[in-house]
């Protein structure tokens, strides 16, 4: 993972269900922004339930976006101590048990 990826790690109080469901508007309001096929070739994220944590690679205009909107709702859903950043963590976007996507 590069230097252009933010990993998010959830405490045990955020219900992953409801953080991916942030992610999936977070990708919709993208879209909204960039349109569809854009956000569809651009964008790429993971949130990976066994380990409690979704990455988002934001090497693009459209992964910032999604990352910054992501972050909002994750703030004023959960709290912001509820979860942390970590920019260009050492994880791999495609390991096991993560769900990996560009826009559905």
């Amino acid at each position: 993972m590069g230097k252009d990826t933010y990993c998010y790690r959830f405490n045990e109080s955020v219900p992953l269900r409801e953080a991916e469901e942030s992610l999936m508007l977070a990708v919709l309001a993208a879209e909204c922004l960039y349109g569809r096929s854009t956000v569809r070739l651009d964008a790429t994220f993971c949130l990976d339930r066994r380990q409690r944590c979704c990455v988002i690679e934001a090497g693009s205009e459209v992964g910032r976006a999604i990352a910054r909107i992501f972050t909002g709702f994750l703030s004023r859903q959960f709290g912001e101590e509820a979860f942390r950043v970590e920019r260009g963590a050492e994880r791999s976007a495609q390991s096991d048990g993560a769900q990996v996507g560009a826009a559905p």
